[in-house]
């Protein structure tokens, strides 16, 4: 696997590419640091980064188990240490279901779509962050939460 980084302005702005995809993500640093707000910041694609890889298991296990996605989301909201170097602590993970979808089944996919498939939780997991999760389906069926292990 390789990307390649390239800078843009003669501040922190930078474009990011991957020979897979011909898609360019433009990532920024603060403005203290000189960043003008154009792109993501590099911890907010780690966040991405968890948020993609789980949702993409979970979304592809609960296809296979025929169950009707009609709508789908996540988001991710981590917390950092105060010290420097600011690493993640804790990172919550939000899935947001619709459709004909039973609750059980959504709760073993997230479990092995986060725990068993996703190769960034377990990058970040092995590096001591508390990785939890939580899924609402349809939010008339109420709220199923999960820790992750």
């Amino acid at each position: 696997m390789k990307i390649e980084l390239k800078r843009v302005n003669d501040a922190v702005h930078f474009e990011a590419s991957s020979p897979s995809s011909t898609v360019k993500v433009h990532i920024d640093g603060s403005s203290e640091i000189g960043g003008q707000g154009l792109g993501v910041r590099p911890m907010e694609l780690i966040l991405m980064a968890l948020a993609s890889c789980s949702s993409l298991d979970l979304i592809t296990i609960l296809q296979k188990q025929r169950q009707n996605i009609t709508g789908f989301s996540a988001s991710a909201e981590g917390k950092r240490t105060e010290t420097i170097p600011h690493v993640f602590t804790s990172i919550h993970l939000t899935f947001q279901l619709k459709g004909d979808v039973d609750p059980l089944k959504a709760e073993k996919a997230a479990q092995l779509a986060v725990k068993k498939y996703c190769s960034v939780h377990d990058m970040l997991a092995s590096a001591g962050v508390d990785i939890t999760y939580s899924i609402n389906i349809n939010e008339a069926h109420g709220k199923i939460e999960s820790a992750v292990l």
